[in-house]
């Protein structure tokens, strides 16, 4: 293997220094200064949203187990109970069948003329009955079937149920309009049944309220008509076949007619057990669902609470039952609430898909059955395109519908293989994005949601930002309603704190997307005039209850701020620098410990933006060092914006943060007399950089401390860094010895620390040069004992585009440095030559 192999090799080798991914304290994700790689783990976020962790619930259930029959959900005691029913119903109609087959072949057909008189009536008076029962039996259902959506919403003749005449199907059409007159009979009726149907959605007023009372009177009272009917006619038949059963009164069998007897005894037995059958199916219905009650317990068990879920449920249950009487007795155990919602979404009536998506609602919060439902409905692409084109409805009394239909894509979209199903929906962004503009403040917060949820995708981002008016509606609620410096605060509304913060998220996570699609959507949304302002409202006002919006503030503007125009933009806004200042460098004081790890990771939210503002921009520069005190004299006492940094240093939780913003400050405010003294205050911590740069090992406070530390000698006097050397207990062999350390350690580009060998080779130049000669010949010698040359030529031998920039888009570079690596390191061998040569007479004179 040759040296290139061993090179490629060793750069997906782990640093050493670099601690564990998930290792106690250690932020797994990168920040803009580190690149990002593709499976990195997401950012740890205090200002998660509170549905996330509700709606994600379902994942983290145990699976039932599939044998269990518990495991297929609570409406399985339902279709249980619809079999049995079905059993008994179907055994009756055996019997029936049989005994009618047996009245009109054997007895009216084979002894009509020698039957006695009473045995002729009773028989034809129990066929009378029967076929009587057998026409209500077939239409009660449907017209219970009919009450229970009549009843519901109001909705009268609005659902697809069978009718008793089903030929009317073709004149009862759902698409007839209003003003369509009947071609056939009925047309008239077809055409208000048409009207009824068209409510809320188009306006039509054509006398609908009166039809809808009256419809849902009748339905409800011709099933009850149907049902004493029968109970009446089944009653009828046990009593006529007792009675004549217990009398043997059948006349004299003589000859011929020695088999009357039996065949009377057959259809008498034949008609008293159909009659007992269906009497005891009637019981076992009353006793489950009149006494037991039966439905409103698997109702609350599926949490459909209210009339209308009651209604759902009794709708699935004569559905059930339906299916079992009139295919095979197991047809209704194949359903269940999703599929029944499934169906109702798809193939029913506009309040059909309303109730349909109010069950999937409930459905998919169930902690045991949520997960697996959620996953059936989004392999239905039908169901997922009807569900996001609910999202359209604007009718007033729609507005329930839409927000069920809402939350249910809110929970689709909670898997990333979700929601690039519901993203691939023709018109999906358009018909999400009306939910921002309705009236209904809960629409706008599903709304947000789901937008938050689909910018997960990359794709989803740039059909986002594409599409028309949507980011400046997202960003229209990121306003708290403070707008000046001196205004009042008032709680806000949780409502509208909610929004808030979700719109914060949304454009946080369009402005962190990859690529040539998150420079555009950064320039994008850093054009619109309500951003910056906005943010500095949430920075300005939101109180401590709500850190978590200040934080999200702070992290888009970071964001923001890698685009160099909307970098100059956010520090020319006023008071953005102050506000970001202030957050920074003041501390937590939360109640409790989460209060104060989020006011912490706040805090560094709002570093990590001030050290993006001032990354190569003199003028944000100025303006961090002016927010914080005066520039006149170093000698003043007023304490500056510097010497604050300087004691954040030794803050655990924002130190690395201070060294950041305190490095750019020196790199980039320039050679002006005007703020020398204040960035020259700044030397106060050299002895703690110095020292933490002997001793830190963990990669990126070890990287903030080299890259501090080369602006700091740059800026001493001659004699300085010795003094400071002294302060902070390191030699320079030590201070040497442990440059070589870090970049033989480094000896490839570190992704968690990709500028750690740029700044010790910063560092290396900045203590050749510094003042006076002997010092530097001393530091020279003793590079060179400890082999710095050949480390240093193996830097520029492994050098990577990963060490060209100053921040990252994911895994792409922006800002490139002005001086590449190879460079650098060309500059500091031969500082090295020249630092030897020259001193090298002096030293020995001496």
């Amino acid at each position: 293997m040759d040296v290139s192999d061993r090179s490629v090799r060793l750069t997906i080798e782990a640093q050493p220094s670099d601690p564990p991914a998930g290792a106690p304290g250690f932020m797994a994700a990168a920040t803009p200064f580190e690149p990002q790689l593709s499976d990195s783990p997401p950012r740890p976020s205090v200002a998660a949203d509170d549905d996330d962790n509700n709606e994600a619930s379902c994942s983290a259930r145990v699976r039932p187990d599939p044998d269990d029959d518990g495991a297929a959900g609570p409406e399985r005691r339902l279709t249980l109970l619809a079999l049995r029913l079905a059993v008994l119903e179907k055994a009756a109609s055996g019997l029936g069948a049989l005994g009618f087959i047996w009245a009109t072949v054997v007895l009216l057909g084979g002894f009509a003329i020698t039957l006695e008189r009473v045995d002729f009536w009773c028989v034809t008076v129990i066929l009378l009955v029967e076929g009587a029962r057998i026409f209500s039996r077939s239409h009660e259902l449907e017209w219970q079937h009919q009450a229970t959506w009549s009843l519901s919403l109001s909705a009268a003749g609005r659902s697809s149920v069978r009718l008793v005449t089903r030929s009317f199907r073709f004149v009862f059409r759902k698409g007839a309009s209003c003003g369509t007159s009947g071609k056939a009979a009925g047309g008239a009726a077809a055409s208000a049944v048409s009207c009824s149907s068209h409510v809320g959605r188009s306006g039509c007023g054509c006398g609908w309220p009166w039809m809808s009372w009256s419809w849902s009177f009748l339905s409800g009272h011709v099933g009850r008509l149907f049902y004493w009917l029968q109970l009446a006619s089944a009653t009828a038949c046990v009593v006529l076949s007792g009675v004549r059963l217990a009398r043997q009164d059948f006349g004299e069998a003589v000859d011929a007619r020695t088999n009357r007897r039996s065949a009377l005894d057959i259809f008498y037995g034949l008609a008293l057990a159909e009659a007992m059958l269906f009497l005891a199916e009637k019981a076992a219905w009353e006793w489950e669902v009149s006494h037991g009650r039966l439905l409103e317990r698997v109702a609350a068990e599926c949490l459909l609470a209210g009339s209308p879920g009651l209604l759902a449920i009794r709708r699935f249950f004569y559905d059930a039952y339906s299916r079992c009487v009139e295919g095979s007795i197991f047809d209704g155990l194949r359903m269940d609430l999703v599929s029944f919602a499934e169906e109702l979404i798809v193939g029913g009536s506009h309040d059909e898909q309303r109730i349909g998506a109010g069950i999937l609602v409930n459905v998919a919060a169930s902690p045991r059955l949520g997960d697996a439902a959620l996953r059936r409905v989004c392999t239905s692409p039908a169901v997922v395109e009807r569900l996001v084109e609910m999202l359209s409805w604007t009718g007033p009394a729609e507005s329930g519908a839409r927000a069920s239909a809402a939350l249910v894509v809110s929970k689709l979209a909670s898997k990333k293989r979700n929601a690039l199903r519901v993203a691939g929906v023709p018109g999906a962004i358009e018909s999400v994005s009306s939910l921002l503009y309705a009236a209904d403040e809960e629409c706008n917060l599903l709304g947000l949601l789901i937008i938050k949820k689909l910018a997960r995708d990359h794709d989803n981002c740039s059909k986002i930002g594409t599409a028309r008016g949507l980011l400046d509606k997202i960003i229209d609620f990121s306003a708290i309603g403070f707008t000046g410096p001196t205004a009042t605060f008032v709680m806000m509304a949780p409502a509208r704190a909610k929004a808030v913060q979700r719109s914060l998220q949304v454009i946080k996570m369009l402005t962190e997307t990859t690529g040539s699609t998150g420079k555009q959507l950064r320039r994008e949304v850093a054009e619109i005039v309500f951003t910056v302002s906005n943010i500095r409202a949430v920075l300005r006002h939101a109180p401590a209850a709500h850190v978590g919006l200040r934080r999200l503030g702070a992290e888009v503007l970071t964001r923001l701020a890698m685009d160099a125009d909307a970098r100059e933009r956010i520090g020319g806004t006023g008071g953005i620098v102050p506000l970001l200042l202030d957050m920074f460098l003041r501390p937590g004081g939360g109640s409790s410990d989460d209060d104060e790890a989020a006011a912490d990771f706040a805090r560094v939210e709002a570093g990590e933006a001030l050290a993006m503002l001032a990354l190569e921009s003199p003028r944000n520069c100025k303006r961090i060092l002016r927010a914080g005190g005066t520039s006149i004299s170093a000698t003043t006492s007023t304490t500056t914006t510097v010497d604050s940094l300087v004691d954040a240093l030794g803050d655990a939780a924002i130190g690395v943060e201070a060294g950041r913003i305190l490095t750019n400050l020196c790199a980039y405010t320039g050679g002006s007399s005007e703020w020398f003294p204040q960035l020259r205050r700044a030397t106060r911590g050299a002895a703690t950089v110095l020292r933490d740069v002997a001793t830190v090992n963990e990669s990126k406070p070890l990287e903030v401390s080299l890259g501090f530390a080369a602006q700091l000698v740059r800026l001493m006097g001659p004699h300085e860094v010795a003094h400071h050397y002294v302060n902070a207990g390191v030699s320079e062999a030590e201070l040497v010895s442990r440059l070589v350390s870090v970049l033989a350690t480094y000896a490839c580009p570190s992704i968690k620390a990709p500028r750690i060998r740029r700044f010790t080779v910063e560092l290396v130049i900045a203590l050749l040069r510094a003042p006076p000669a002997r010092e530097r010949w001393l530091i020279a010698e003793a590079m060179a004992a400890a082999g710095m040359r050949a480390e240093l030529r193996r830097v520029a031998e492994t050098t990577s585009e990963l060490e060209c920039f100053h921040v990252f888009s994911g895994s792409a570079g922006l800002s490139r440095h002005a001086v590449g690596l190879a460079a650098l390191v060309d500059t500091a061998l031969e500082l090295m030559g020249t630092v030897a040569e020259a001193d090298r007479a002096p030293t020995c004179d001496n």
